[in-house]
């Protein structure tokens, strides 16, 4: 088929940076799609792609909210889990996501605090030759973003637990104790004398420091916890008894060409419905996700033709199966 239209021969549209010849040149750089450039480039630094989910969804969404449980998020690659979460911290109105990538080393101890005693001795070392006073323990002990999440807000913070199913068979499960009961401790600061009993802290948030009080950290407002889970492993029934299950499903055709105007603009739609029908077409649930029709979407936008040898089967390749 036919996914080119006026004024895309790859030729003359300027758009190889690359040309693989060995030829040194300095080029200009077109600009990123909007879901690839850094805050920093951004002129809407702070507001998050689009992200567009039906009503049914939204509605599960909202019963974790008012039940202040965790969400478990499932779907197939590609269908917004993670970027749930950032959808709600905006749309909320609420400080940034605190995210913790799990896989198959994380702890719960990782996410809650880490404590840097070797640094702390090197340092009390150093300053003792010196002469200088000893350093604080604040400064070696720094909130994870599950601690951080916990510490007590007017507000509650949005905590992204990415891929749990990735993390050890037993996590789920170290996890409930704290989603329960909102709290935790740090040994090292419980055990520290009556003196001092209140510790600043690092925490999650660069350069923001918080009071721990007797070692002990209570959230005054459970955190939307948002879970997401690829469906690499089942988890125990305790586990999704205290959870709000979402599943996210593949978006239909009115679905892409909504996220389609939503990130690319109105006039991304006018030469794309052969693009989408090739995606749609192409499209078995998990193997291929919405990102990738934007990517094509994209470039055939800025007059690429993706009729150029293997060049739409790279973007619009299959997830599943061998590489």
């Amino acid at each position: 088929m036919t996914v080119t239209g006026p004024g895309t021969d790859s030729a003359d549209s300027g758009w190889r940076l690359f040309c693989g010849d060995g030829n040194v040149r300095r080029v200009q750089f077109p600009e990123a799609p909007p879901w690839r450039r850094s805050s920093s480039s951004r002129q809407d630094a702070d507001q998050p792609r689009p992200y567009l989910i039906g009503a049914a969804e939204a509605d599960v969404v909202n019963a974790a909210l008012h039940l202040r449980r965790p969400l478990l998020v499932t779907g197939h690659p590609g269908t917004g889990k993670s970027s749930l979460a950032y959808a709600i911290a905006h749309e909320l109105d609420l400080d940034g996501v605190l995210h913790w990538p799990v896989n198959s080393r994380s702890t719960l101890q990782d996410a809650l605090y880490r404590y840097d005693a070797i640094g702390r001795l090197r340092e009390t070392n150093l300053r003792r030759e010196e002469h200088d006073t000893t350093p604080g323990i604040g400064d070696y002990v720094r909130l994870g973003p599950l601690g951080t999440a916990l510490v007590p807000h007017d507000r509650p913070r949005v905590l992204l637990i990415d891929e749990l199913d990735k993390g050890d068979v037993d996590l789920p499960n170290d996890l409930l104790t704290v989603f329960e009961e909102g709290e935790f401790e740090v040994p090292e600061l419980a055990r520290l004398p009556e003196t001092e009993s209140v510790v600043e802290v690092l925490t999650e948030d660069p350069e923001v420091r918080v009071r721990v009080v007797r070692g002990r950290v209570r959230c005054a407002e459970y955190p939307i916890v948002v879970i997401t889970s690829n469906g690499e492993r089942d988890f125990p029934p305790a586990f999704l008894r205290r959870c709000v299950r979402l599943n996210l499903p593949e978006p239909d055709e009115q679905r892409l060409r909504d996220i389609v105007k939503a990130h690319l603009g109105d006039d991304a739609l006018e030469d794309a419905d052969a693009l989408l029908q090739e995606f749609m077409g192409r499209r078995a649930p998990g193997e291929l996700a919405t990102d990738q029709l934007l990517n094509a979407v994209f470039l055939r936008k800025g007059g690429v033709n993706l009729d150029a040898e293997g060049l739409l089967n790279a973007v619009l390749h299959q997830l599943g199966g061998t590489v």
